[in-house]
């Protein structure tokens, strides 16, 4: 019995040898080799945008009516010559400028105006204080046309007109200025003025030398003449020689007649202060300074103004602070340095709003 066991144990001990020797070797599981890094695609957006049609600048049109000629040496003339830097710096093909001189007559300047505003201006300025009247009439018949005027604060608006713009100086100042200066210069003491017609910037200018010379406090007196006219060229000698012969060895002056004046000035060696338009070149031994008129900024403002639909409405004031008005000396004459130091001190003085001016 015991054998029999040992046997059966002998064979189950082959057999499992046998089956184990018949089974397939174990494979070594190699080590896992690091991933490959991935390459992304990042698909960019393409934005394809149409090249714009070019957009064509509209032309502007400016015409202006004037009282005088474009080279009156004064009002006319510092508003065309300001015209005429505006379109250089614009560029003819972005704005036309038409012109119509010599409009003394109020019936031809309101055919001008109405003519003008007919064609489709952008902007009619009738370029003196005499077309107010005439502004007020035609401009509510064109109510997409842009109208001006000056010297003057009145745009109608509280007539229900909103297409007129208005302009003027406070000249006043710059003839203090220059009423003191003329004061210091002269020896005998006494100033004439030769005024057109006593209105507007005129009238202001005036206004100012009269107290600049009072306020001199060198006993100095200053006597103004009206002429009544802006073109009576002889009427403004006569008026420059009035005061020669009462003793004035220093003049003031205004308006396209003043050359009749200024004349009379240079043949007597008598020193002359001109307001609008620095016209030294006419005289440049007597001219000793112009308050000149620089409408530039006004003009780029009005059209910028009308460029974003706005036809009116709008007053501009011109002055020795913005620019609009400054004071040119002559430099062929030789002014005294404490003379220069007091015309500095009073403008500082103007600019701070120091000096008043009443002109009522």
């Amino acid at each position: 019995m015991k054998r029999m066991l040992f046997q059966l144990s002998l064979v189950l001990v082959l057999v499992s040898l046998v089956i184990g020797g018949c089974a397939p070797a174990a494979t070594a599981v190699p080590e896992a080799a690091p991933a490959a890094e991935k390459t992304v695609i990042v698909e960019v957006e393409k934005v394809i945008t149409a090249t714009p049609a070019p957009v064509e600048e509209k032309l502007f049109r400016i015409a202006l009516v004037l009282p005088s000629t474009t080279k009156d040496s004064a009002f006319s003339q510092a508003m065309f010559e300001a015209l005429m830097k505006v379109q250089e710096e614009m560029g003819k093909d972005k704005l036309e400028v038409a012109y119509s001189e010599s409009m003394f007559k109020l019936p031809d300047a309101a055919a001008a105006i109405r003519d003008y505003a007919t064609q489709g201006y952008n902007l009619v300025i009738g370029h003196g204080s005499q077309y107010g009247s005439t502004i007020a009439e035609i401009a509510p018949d064109f109510p997409t046309t842009a109208f001006a005027w000056g010297t003057t604060v009145n745009t109608f608006q509280s007539e229900g007109i909103n297409n007129v713009f208005a302009y003027t100086g406070t000249s006043e100042f710059g003839g203090y200025v220059m009423g003191v200066v003329s004061a210091m210069l002269s020896k005998s003491k006494k100033i004439g003025i030769c005024g057109p017609i006593e209105t507007g910037d005129n009238r202001n200018y005036v206004k100012g030398v009269l107290q600049g010379v009072n306020e001199s406090n060198l006993g100095a007196t200053a006597t103004a003449i009206w002429t009544g006219s802006y073109s009576d060229v002889t009427a403004m000698a006569t008026c420059a020689q009035t005061h020669i012969q009462d003793g004035a060895d220093v003049l003031h002056g205004m308006s396209q007649a003043a050359t009749g004046a200024i004349a009379a000035a240079k043949e007597n060696n008598i020193y002359w202060f001109n307001h609008q338009y620095d016209n030294s070149s006419l005289a440049p031994k007597v001219i000793v300074a112009s308050q000149a008129y620089d409408f530039v900024p006004t003009l780029k403002d009005m059209i910028a103004t009308i460029n974003a639909g706005v036809y009116g409405g709008k007053v501009y004031t011109l002055t020795l602070q913005n620019g609009g008005l400054e004071i040119r000396y002559n430099k062929d004459i030789e002014i005294p340095a404490d003379v220069m130091a007091a015309s500095d001190a009073l403008l500082e003085k103007v600019k701070k709003g120091e000096i008043k001016i009443p002109l009522d």
